[in-house]
């Protein structure tokens, strides 16, 4: 399984349009966000909007990696037969998706990397709660990795390809993930803060430093919620070609 994670891996980084999904558009929004003052966030434009940005930024790359990268893949592998093509060698069918989840975990950790030395760079200082930055993205890459089988199982290729760019696109622009819900008119409040986007960011922005630490409980709750449901819907639905 871990070798297969690797092929998989290798795969991924030579493929530029993944990379310009999952490493490339992160870091550069991490700038913007900090840097542009027009973005709406609760600090003004500079180093002191960093916690916040850091935090929603690397919830963007997780829904990239885990759920957008990880749903296109699995669909187009279906599609061309791949995975059942897999499932003739030694690896069981539960080993290929492993090594999926495995491939989009080393993923994350390169991105949280990269993302927090590109904050230090700007001027972030990590505060005490910084160590609970990587559990959250594990967990948080276990949610979406669910929803990521769950789509890319079930929908046919080209589909999957435009649900989950759309997906992405909703979460990244009013689903709590670039920045908190608190910040989007009142009337879709309610609705984006139960989204799994929401709930990952808001734990985010608090371990990166963001002050605000209501509701993380709930948040947490909220994500394992959907990661259960995402879990067994790919369970009863996913299919191998």
């Amino acid at each position: 399984m871990i070798t297969q994670a690797w092929f998989d891996l290798r795969i991924l980084l030579r493929n530029g349009e993944q990379l310009l999904l999952t490493i490339v558009i992160p870091v550069a929004l991490l700038i913007g966000v900090t840097l542009i003052p027009a973005i709406p966030l609760t600090a003004p434009a500079g180093a002191g909007r960093l916690p916040e940005a850091l935090g929603g930024v690397i919830t963007v790359a997780i829904i990239a990696s885990a759920f957008t990268s990880l749903a296109i893949g699995v669909g187009f592998d279906r599609r061309s037969g791949a995975l059942v093509m897999l499932a003739t060698t030694p690896l069981s069918r539960v080993s290929i998706l492993g090594a999926r989840v495995i491939t989009a975990l080393i993923v994350t950790a390169l991105q949280v990397t990269l993302l927090c030395a590109t904050a230090t760079v700007l001027g972030w200082r990590p505060e005490w709660s910084a160590m609970a930055l990587a559990p959250i993205a594990l967990v948080g890459t276990g949610c979406f990795a669910a929803l990521g089988f769950a789509l890319g199982g079930a929908v046919r290729a080209e589909a999957t390809l435009a649900i989950a760019n759309a997906v992405f696109l909703v979460l990244v622009v009013a689903g709590g993930a670039t920045f908190p819900a608190t910040v989007l008119p009142d009337a879709v409040q309610p609705v984006v803060s139960v989204l799994p986007s929401s709930a990952l960011g808001d734990l985010l922005r608090w371990s990166t430093g963001y002050p605000d630490a209501t509701g993380l409980a709930i948040d947490g709750a909220l994500l394992a919620i959907w990661g259960l449901v995402g879990t067994l819907v790919a369970r009863r639905t996913f299919a191998w070609r």
